[in-house]
């Protein structure tokens, strides 16, 4: 599913405009964006959770040349689903 046909599906079930439901899209995922960079946890009931994780600074391998390469740390946002979520998969 992408995005238009994630805001068809919202806009149909809120029974709202496809432009409502889209701004409402936006806003949710902006407004989520902006927490995370806070450093924030969003705890959403029902569908889960985000947060940024720190991933260690590692010692990798080039594929190409077999050589041994140092892999930054980096943050990387991590989503754990809700248990109604794991038990519907």
């Amino acid at each position: 599913m992408n995005k238009n046909q994630l805001v068809s599906a919202i806009a149909t079930k809120a029974d709202c405009s496809k432009e409502v439901a889209n701004a409402c899209c936006d806003a949710m995922v902006e407004t989520i964006m902006e927490a995370l960079k806070e450093g924030d946890k969003v705890a959403w009931a029902g569908f889960g959770n985000f947060e940024v994780k720190v991933r260690a600074a590692r010692t990798g391998i080039n594929p190409a040349t077999r050589e041994q390469i140092e892999i930054p740390e980096t943050k990387v946002v991590n989503f754990k689903p809700a248990k109604n979520i794991k038990d519907l998969l």
